[in-house]
């Protein structure tokens, strides 16, 4: 009888919207990989289709059928599936490194990124947490230490990579669904005094955050170095102008931009589609967040709710900080843009737990 109870529309409406918007995106910037020697379109091509948007649409689909509820019983499982995998990764000769960061597991010719495994497993579990505690998540041993536990277990293996930016959406992430589930405002004060420190002390013995920082309060201080991929970003979005230079017809992508299908994606789109294309996408998040969170806001049921809640959170931060991050109003950070940057795992798994949404909203009051 669930299945046939009818999923969220506007919500699925303005997720295929974003879907739909992020593979043009990504069609276009990809063609900035072949003016490169050492092109792997094909391989990008091929795996943002194909396990991202083919497998990942089935997955989405599968998920949407199967009641949520499941996830509650599966949560611990989950999370050391997730936590094993996040060690397995850091193994030489077994976890693939690249740009001095060892993140990825190679599967045959794919390669899976346990992070968004961490990210996911994260949600699932302080949902089922949070919901089996209730009221009790007020308390300093039933809510806020769990959640500092939970999120030291996961800065230890997403630090250890490094991979300080998926790190920091975990923790917002972590937050909201903790401010959701009832949590004092004390804790969450001391949560954020505590991640401020935290950042203090990875930016002295990071280098690269330290830099990063430097390079957002004076984004011209190394034109050629830190500073470069800002600079250019700026310059294709202002080269975008109003209503853009035309699908396709971004020049920075080629030759500028360091990653045209990365991180540096909202660049190209500015670029392409201008200030109005650039609000329509923004607009376009937005949308989702609100229906998202609507969704969230409309179930009894506590793990529901928090799971909804986490999810939209998750994708929202980090679609806001990678938008941020090229306008140049927060410092440069190297996560990409939901749904539009290159990234099968990422893809799959936004697919999927856009599933996990359409689940849940199947049981929101109506």
């Amino acid at each position: 009888m669930r299945s046939r109870i009818k999923v969220d529309k506007p919500f699925l409406v303005i997720t295929i919207i974003l879907i739909v918007a992020g593979f043009f995106i990504f069609s276009s910037a990809s063609l900035g990989l072949l003016a490169k020697e050492s092109s792997n379109y094909s391989s990008v091509a091929f795996s943002q289709t194909v396990l991202g948007l083919f497998l990942g649409t089935i997955a989405m689909i599968l998920a949407a059928r199967l009641d949520y509820k499941i996830w509650k019983k599966w949560a611990f499982y989950l999370l050391i599936l997730a936590v094993i995998l996040n060690i397995i990764v850091l193994i030489p000769d077994i976890g693939f490194e690249h740009g001095g960061a060892r993140r990825w597991l190679r599967v045959g010719e794919l390669s899976l990124q346990p992070a968004e495994v961490l990210k996911f497993a994260f949600i699932i579990y302080f949902a089922a947490w949070a919901a089996g505690v209730k009221e009790k998540i007020s308390t300093f041993s039933m809510g806020l230490l769990p959640l500092m536990t939970l999120l030291g277990l996961c800065g230890i293996l997403l630090l250890l990579q490094p991979d300080t930016d998926n790190y920091m959406v975990i923790v917002a992430t972590g937050m909201g669904m903790f401010i959701a589930a009832g949590g004092r405002w004390r804790h969450v004060l001391i949560l954020g005094l505590i991640g401020l420190i935290g950042l203090i002390g990875l930016a002295v013995a990071r280098p690269y955050v330290m830099q990063r920082i430097t390079t957002f309060l004076n984004p011209t201080l190394d034109s050629l170095g830190s500073g470069y991929q800002i600079q250019q970003s700026l310059i294709a979005i202002g080269s975008g102008g109003l209503f853009g230079t035309g699908f396709g017809q971004s020049i920075q992508k080629f030759t500028y931009l360091p990653e045209p299908v990365g991180d540096s994606i909202f660049a190209v789109a500015g670029e392409e589609f201008g200030f109005v294309g650039s609000v329509l996408l923004i607009a376009i998040f937005t949308l989702f967040a609100v229906r998202g969170l609507k969704i969230a806001g409309n179930m009894e049921d506590r793990f529901g709710r928090l799971v909804v809640a986490g999810i939209v959170i998750m994708i929202i931060s980090q679609a806001f900080v990678n938008i941020g991050a090229m306008l140049g109003v927060i410092p440069l950070s190297g996560i990409t843009l939901p749904f539009v940057s290159h990234g099968g795992t990422s893809l799959f798994l936004s697919l999927f737990e856009i599933g996990v949404i359409l689940s849940v909203s199947k049981s929101q009051k109506s």
